[in-house]
């Protein structure tokens, strides 16, 4: 794990007492969802889901990612999409880097970031996409909304073997305001939590 992101890390699950019971109840629907599937010796695919795959969506990906690992769970696989395809956010990426992950952006409308939780590890491609992408699972997955637009925006995902709303403010409101840097940093922070909390309850 690079050093940073291990310290944050750390940091982050000083906070999981702070999740809602209501919140932490969906997180382990989640977490039997990846017990289930490891137990037959089935992949658990996690794929995020939120409007335009440019902010939540794509940091759950990450840090489900960072979670599975940190936890040396294997045979967890996450994935992001949304109703429409835009860009992975600059600003939601940007908070990603602070945390500590290792991001290289090639540029471009909608570029594909090559983005790191460890030195040996997986370099995980992250760009806008639609849910149904070809690069995502098409069956058997676990859909976890995080907005409420995507959420009622497909009442039904085909495919989708478990369908879980764990939304998250849009940071995208304080975007050019004196807040912005704050607003991302705290949903990195909360996101981060979360999934470090669902991969925890994993054995």
């Amino acid at each position: 794990m690079h050093p940073r992101l291990e310290a944050y890390i750390r940091r982050a699950l000083l906070h999981i007492d702070e999740i809602p019971d209501e919140r932490k109840r969906a997180l382990r629907e989640i977490s039997a969802f990846v017990v289930a599937k490891r137990r037959v010796g089935q992949l658990a695919e996690l794929t995020f889901v939120c409007t335009h795959n440019s902010r939540r969506s794509q940091m759950g990906q990450l840090w489900a990612a960072a979670a599975a690992a940190h936890f040396g769970i294997d045979g967890v696989r996450t994935y992001s999409g949304g109703t429409e395809a835009t860009a992975f956010n600059p600003r939601a990426a940007a908070a990603m880097q602070r945390a500590g992950f290792v991001i290289e952006n090639p540029g471009g409308d909608n570029p594909r970031y090559e983005v790191t939780f460890d030195e040996d590890g997986p370099v995980i491609e992250c760009f806008s996409k639609t849910y149904d992408d070809a690069v995502n699972p098409a069956q058997g997955f676990a859909a976890i909304m995080t907005c409420s637009d995507a959420d009622e925006a497909c009442p039904v995902l085909i495919g989708a073997a478990l369908r879980t709303p764990i939304r998250y403010e849009d940071p995208k409101i304080s975007d050019g305001t004196p807040e912005e840097t704050a607003a991302y940093d705290a949903r990195c922070l909360q996101i981060a939590t979360e999934m470090l909390y669902l991969l925890s309850r994993v054995s």
